[in-house]
């Protein structure tokens, strides 16, 4: 009963672990978000774009044009002094509907390509914690295998003093102790610089040490691998980037063919008119309304702007087929990385408890009859090597994960 509550205590902080593991990757993130210099770069791109939204709606500024006469005109009502006119254009109809459309489409696109920054960023920052986890295991695994050699060394030397083992037992050892050691130190090296790249991605003084989990917590790309590969198609923000981008130049087709047509200009004058020869003031006078009409009489410029947009709106469209494509490979790749992770994690449990029972059996051997020296060294090496796959096949399938994460958009 005491077995089965101290292993339930066990399961419980593991768990515990792992759920405080995820929260501070996610603080992690949350920190990337807010302090990396080309997110706030594309956040302050889209919040310019928006910005351009009521510019392009409104009309032009109205004129307002004031005349002296410097020799007043004569008329039968008096001299002419001054005159006032106050004057508004008025382009073709739908023309400013389409200036807007074309800006909302561009504010989206922009907003498209602030998300894949972020995406982006959550993906790198991801994929180095997962190799930092791999890195802080394969320490704690070969530090326990050198402990492990160390306490057997005492064991070969008494046997060797005695004459119960070869003199060469001892040697072996040595030399495998000093190999994980090497091996050890190389690791510890690399701890540090994924350690450095970590902190930098994240940007943020406040981290010291990256804190890693026990063991990396259970997740999944999606129910199945089509509708993971239907979420990539849909969500995928440089994808939608480039659709606003078609939506956009579609729109500016639209207003390079409204605006090859007639505008409209309505304006009112005013005069004022002073004391004629008889004395009496004179009537000042409006003249309401007089209407213009701007005449596009250049048409090759015209129908110039409108090929440009269609061009530029059928690159975008093939440049999109493209990017489909594009991530059909990178989603196929990815989907294959994580079904060899998994398959692999399976794999290498099996082996470690195999090699494990293996060991025990060779160990108690040595233990009597001290033969089979060199195959105990084969197989401890061979138990360290299921042990550290397993865990680079966790790392892996969690990178592959977050590439599959990426592509989605999230």
């Amino acid at each position: 009963m005491k077995i089965i509550r101290n292993l339930t205590a066990v399961i419980l902080l593991m768990a515990s672990s792992v759920l405080a593991a995820q929260d501070v990757l996610d603080d992690y993130l949350e920190m990337a978000a807010e302090n990396n210099p080309e997110l706030m770069y594309r956040f302050n791109e889209y919040m310019a774009a928006l910005e351009r939204i009521p510019q392009v709606k409104a009309l032009p500024d109205p004129k307002l044009v004031f005349a002296f006469f410097i020799s007043p005109v004569e008329t039968r009502m008096g001299p002419q002094q001054f005159r006032i006119s106050a004057s508004q254009f008025f382009p073709w109809f739908g023309t400013l509907e389409a200036k807007e459309n074309v800006a909302i489409e561009s504010a989206k696109e922009k907003y498209e390509l602030f998300m894949e920054t972020k995406s982006s960023l959550y993906r790198d920052i991801k994929n180095v914690y997962y190799n930092i986890y791999f890195n802080s295991k394969s320490i704690e695994i070969t530090r326990e295998s050198i402990s492990l050699l160390e306490s057997m060394q005492k064991t070969v030397n008494v046997k060797a003093e005695a004459g119960m083992v070869p003199v060469t037992d001892e040697y072996l050892l040595e030399l495998e102790i000093n190999d994980m050691e090497n091996q050890l130190a190389e690791l510890r090296d690399s701890y540090i610089k994924l350690e450095t790249e970590f902190i930098q991605l994240v940007n943020s003084d406040s981290i010291y040490a990256v804190n890693i989990p026990v063991v990396l917590w259970d997740t999944e790309p999606g129910p199945d691998r089509q509708s993971a590969l239907d979420s990539v198609l849909a969500g995928n923000h440089s994808l939608l980037a480039l659709e606003f981008k078609v939506a956009a130049l579609d729109h500016q087709r639209e207003v390079a063919e409204l605006e090859g047509r007639p505008g409209f200009n309505i304006s009112l004058d005013y005069i004022a008119v002073g004391r004629g020869e008889t004395g009496l003031a004179g009537k000042d006078a409006f003249v309401f309304p007089s209407v213009g009409i701007s005449i596009p009489l250049y048409r090759n410029k015209y129908r110039a702007m409108v090929k440009e947009s269609a061009y530029m709106e059928a690159g975008s469209r093939y440049n999109t087929s493209n990017r489909i494509n594009a991530l059909e490979i990178l989603f196929e790749k990815a989907w294959r990385d994580y079904a060899d992770a998994d398959r692999r994690i399976k794999l290498n449990i099996s082996q470690s408890e195999l090699a494990g029972k293996y060991l025990e059996i060779l160990e108690s051997e040595y233990s009597t009859a001290g033969n089979d020296f060199e195959e105990l060294l084969r197989m401890e090496r061979r138990l360290l090597k299921y042990s550290l796959e397993l865990e680079k096949a966790r790392a892996d399938r969690h990178s592959a994960i977050a590439i599959i994460e990426y592509l989605m958009g999230k």
